[in-house]
């Protein structure tokens, strides 16, 4: 019966399903050949980057059951240098395999064959230390480190190579860093001008741009109001101009202020009992519920381990029965308080053009009821739907509602040019030549947060989103920008202006890991406001933060 709940059918008929084939006669096949070998089949045919993420998402992985994920046959880890086989060395930290490498000792025989081997060995883990990556181990997949961490272990094989007179660029590379890692970092970069090469570094960070020989400054702002180079010189000299934002916080003109006063736990937690998983050492932290409360710590001492891996994981399978397992602890109380558990990370809003920050933040969809309102939509018999472009009807069908057209070039990657039908406005001439207050809806779309403000203020749903999105300081940004040319930190505050216009149950808890990744102090100063926000309507924030700027603002923290 295709009413009864799955839960309630026999165990048997559940294998069926799931399996298609009984589990105590193996080799009796049903005609269904069961949902997982279907979902399985159709994962390795599938060439849709889009269906294998789909796809992805209901799977999670696991151990292989016999090599326990150390990837090699038991006669090649029977092989041991120091009592240690290659998969015990490389899932040690670099700092510890330095110590083992060091420690190392050979005879007189040995030592012909491998002396030079081994100093290899030494120096690459000394460079990978040296630009702060002492706490990764050498198994770990390349997929789960960060822009910053890959960018350091580029780094890392380049002061290996010992080249002269290249141009180095690199983007942001105090992602994640302590300041204490930073430090080692910077000398490192020093190292390589010193060697008489070009060192060009594209960063936020005050300690980096304080150390540079030459500073180029653009702004003044973001969006359509930046774009023009406003200083350029020594740090001081950019500290002297009164036009830089960034300026103006070297020279302590503006700065990021210390709180007058810390919140007060509301005397609920949340607590972590004998959290074991990677390197914690059986820890018990408690979580103060009602405030802003930041976890501190160098790089690789545990913190994304305790937050995101054994707390968040652990509350979502408590509150919304995920299949994520959460890491290795002994007990998780105090989920009773929460109701909501929300990571809000630097991800874009939408993989493809057609989301924006109309679609995301819900304010689409009564603009276009708005517009099948007007009178020359009734007229003409236009529903909501019809001020879509993403159903046809109202949309330009030579793009399909895209304002552009890919070119597929063989050998070549695809190229994007402007719909030569619409010139990019996505709908049909019969829809644009619908207006409310002189503006179509692409009008509408291509206008910035701030100018559609006046147009739609006697919309109080409308108007209430926009006021978020411009207090949390995206005035700037068009409705319809396409989510793929947003920055991960335009992402962020977008993520939050959609929760700071929700109504508030005051029991809902955020987790953020390290969300001034790629942030200007500007940005940085805006985003704790729009936390503080959060935080006073009596939510929960969990922060993960190396930035000091951040910790100076926390009402609790866990170091």
């Amino acid at each position: 019966d295709l009413k009864t709940p799955f839960n309630q059918f026999p165990r048997k008929i559940q294998n069926l399903i799931l399996a298609g084939r009984n589990p105590e006669n193996p080799r009796a096949q049903s005609a269904f050949p069961g949902v997982l070998p279907l979902l399985d089949r159709w994962y390795g045919e599938t060439t849709s980057e889009n269906y294998r993420e789909w796809f992805e998402q209901y799977m999670s992985p696991a151990p292989c059951g016999k090599c326990q994920g150390k990837r090699l046959r038991p006669e090649s880890l029977a092989v041991t240098v120091a009592g240690l086989s290659i998969a015990d060395f490389t899932a040690r930290p670099v700092a510890g395999e330095l110590e083992t490498v060091r420690k190392i000792r050979l005879s007189p025989r040995e030592e012909i064959l491998v002396r030079r081997i081994v100093n290899e060995i030494g120096e690459r883990l000394e460079y990978l230390g040296g630009v702060g990556l002492g706490y990764l181990s050498l198994d770990r997949s390349a997929a789960t480190l960060s822009s910053g961490e890959s960018q350091r272990v580029r780094l890392a094989t380049q002061i290996g190579s010992k080249l002269r007179g290249v141009l180095y660029v690199l983007d942001e590379p105090s992602i994640g860093l302590h300041p204490r890692d930073n430090q080692r970092l910077l000398g490192t970069l020093e190292r390589l001008r010193d060697l008489g090469n070009t060192v060009l570094v594209v960063e936020h960070d005050e300690e980096t741009i304080r150390r540079a020989n030459y500073v180029v400054d653009l702004g003044p702002g973001a969006g359509r109001h930046g774009g023009y180079l406003v200083a350029s010189g020594t740090p001081q000299k950019v500290a002297e101009t009164d036009q830089s934002l960034t300026g103006q916080y070297l020279a302590g003109r503006l700065s990021i202020a210390v709180p007058p006063s810390r919140r007060a736990p509301n005397g609920k937690f949340l607590a972590v009992l004998g959290a074991r998983a990677h390197n914690l050492k059986n820890v018990d932290a408690q979580f103060p519920l009602g405030v802003l409360t930041v976890v501190t710590g160098v790089s690789g001492s545990g913190k994304s381990t305790l937050v995101s891996d054994i707390l968040y994981r652990a509350l979502a399978k408590t509150l919304y029965r995920a299949i994520d397992e959460p890491g290795e602890h002994h007990a998780l109380s105090g989920a009773e308080h929460i109701d909501k558990v929300i990571v809000i990370d630097q991800s874009p809003i939408g993989r493809t053009p057609r989301s924006n920050p109309a679609t995301y933040t819900g304010v689409f969809t009564p603009v276009r009821e708005l517009y099948a309102m007007l009178t020359e939509s009734r007229e003409r018999g236009y529903r909501p739907g019809r001020f879509s472009f993403n159903v046809k009807g109202g949309r330009c069908e030579a793009c399909r509602g895209e304002g552009q057209r890919r070119i597929e070039m063989n050998f070549l990657p695809d190229v994007f040019v402007t719909c030569e039908v619409c010139r990019g406005r996505r709908y049909n001439s019969e829809t644009l030549a619908v207006k409310y207050k002189g503006a179509s809806i692409a009008d509408l779309l291509d206008m910035t947060v701030q100018d559609a403000l006046p147009r739609l203020e006697n919309i109080p749903q409308v108007k209430q989103k926009l006021q978020t999105l411009a207090d949390v300081g995206l005035g700037y940004i068009h409705l319809g920008q396409p989510a793929t040319t947003l920055s991960g930190g335009e992402a962020q505050r977008i993520k939050l202006a959609r929760e700071l216009s929700r109504r508030q149950t005051g029991r809902t808890l955020y987790i953020l890991d390290e969300p001034t990744t790629g942030l200007h102090f500007a940005d940085v100063k805006q985003l704790l406001q729009v936390l503080n926000r959060l935080t006073d309507l009596g939510n929960t924030i969990i922060i993960i933060e190396h930035n000091l700027d951040v910790v100076k603002q926390a009402d609790w923290i866990i170091d």
